[in-house]
């Protein structure tokens, strides 16, 4: 494989890396936090004059009209950086879904509000009894011809409080664990009877409950085909998967910067301690595994829009695997490595470890994924 970068490729990791390097230093992001939204929209509006919000948006709906490489690019920029901004939720999770299920019409009213920053997306999926389940579905859409009827609920929904629209995912037939009879149904924030309530999770980052009692939608709000979502929904989680791994890269290579620039500065009996031989042993194994991450996060990357279900969700789950495994070695180290000050709020070293924990359990932990793997 050739991993050189393209011009436009390269001009992305510029672009992020300038991007984070000079206006999301570690206290930046902690105000950001801090705010009432906990996250900056005035960040948010720089993406998308940037272009960072349309990488894989085509060109005649306003976007760069990249690959999901070209966005894996972006992603691990964002990672060292621990952005908070709902990137994933819309750009990856929503954007993506309305780029491979929505009509001619929805694309052309929505994808351009993506690109430019002025609506926000959220793919209401998982329940509070499906765990890492995909097939899992108890709310049901009701009706036909006229529009649908939605009654359920949805948890942990990544980016939910919020968005403007949400992707959420019902039954129109079937029962739950199977994968026909899945529908997908754009639903306005505002529409009655859907109620929501968001929340900060232990990373920082923003998510949400949301309750659907007798939400009411338009024909013209189903997703992709009636009861035929399912290949959808699976490819949109691989793609949010290959995106973490990304991400959980550029963290990882973060978080060792870091516990080595503490290593070279923290004295004990004269010396920096990291003139001691076994702390050197352990910066080696910890840049090792934050390798091992990257190669497959290439991998997750290149497969992230495989036709190939069976072989995409394979890679996918291979490489979930070593980001968990990886992100939990080179966090429990970098801790180790700090001593107390690695625990403290008002030091980076432990928000890394939260996010590349919050990273392995989101859409299904390593243990989860090797048996995916082993099974499929």
């Amino acid at each position: 494989m050739d991993f050189s970068l393209s011009d436009t490729q390269q001009m992305l990791r510029d672009t992020a890396a300038r991007l984070i390097r000079e206006r999301y230093g570690f206290e930046a992001r902690a105000k950001i936090l801090a705010s009432a939204d906990g996250f900056s929209r005035e960040l948010w509006a720089t993406y998308a004059e940037l272009g960072l919000l349309g990488v894989e948006i085509p060109e005649e709906h306003g976007g760069i009209g990249g690959t999901f490489q070209d966005l894996a690019i972006v992603l691990e920029a964002f990672g060292r950086g621990m952005v908070v901004e709902p990137f994933i939720p819309t750009v990856v999770l929503g954007a993506g879904l309305l780029r491979a299920a929505g009509s001619d019409a929805q694309k052309s009213e929505l994808l351009p509000r993506v690109a430019e920053g002025k609506l926000f997306l959220a793919f209401a999926h998982g329940e509070p009894r499906s765990r890492y389940s995909l097939t899992h579905v108890t709310t049901k859409a009701t009706g036909g011809a006229e529009g649908y009827t939605l009654h359920g609920s949805k948890a942990v929904v990544l980016g939910g409080d919020c968005a403007d629209s949400l992707i959420v995912s019902a039954r129109t037939a079937g029962k739950p664990d199977e994968r026909d009879g899945l529908s997908l149904f754009l639903v306005e924030r505002g529409a009655p009877g859907l109620k929501l309530r968001g929340y900060p999770t232990v990373d920082g980052t923003r998510a949400a409950e949301l309750s659907l009692e007798g939400v009411r939608v338009p024909r013209s709000a189903l997703l992709g085909p009636e009861g035929g979502a399912f290949p959808f929904i699976q490819q949109a989680v691989d793609r949010g998967i290959a995106a973490l791994c990304s991400e959980a890269v550029g963290n990882m290579q973060a978080l060792n910067e870091v516990t080595l620039d503490y290593l070279k500065t923290r004295t004990q009996f004269g010396v920096p301690i990291g003139s001691f031989q076994v702390l050197q042993h352990h910066m080696v194994d910890m840049y090792i595994a934050q390798e091992q991450a990257r190669s497959m996060a290439i991998l997750a990357a290149d497969r992230a829009d495989s036709t190939d279900a069976p072989a995409r969700t394979q890679a996918i789950s291979a490489a979930k695997v070593q980001i968990g495994r990886s992100g939990r070695f080179v966090g429990q180290m970098a801790i180790q490595l700090h001593g107390g000050i690695g625990t403290t709020l008002e030091y980076s070293a432990g928000h890394y470890f939260k996010r590349l924990t919050t990273i392995d359990r989101t859409f299904g932990d390593a243990d989860f994924h090797l048996t995916r793997f082993a099974t499929a």
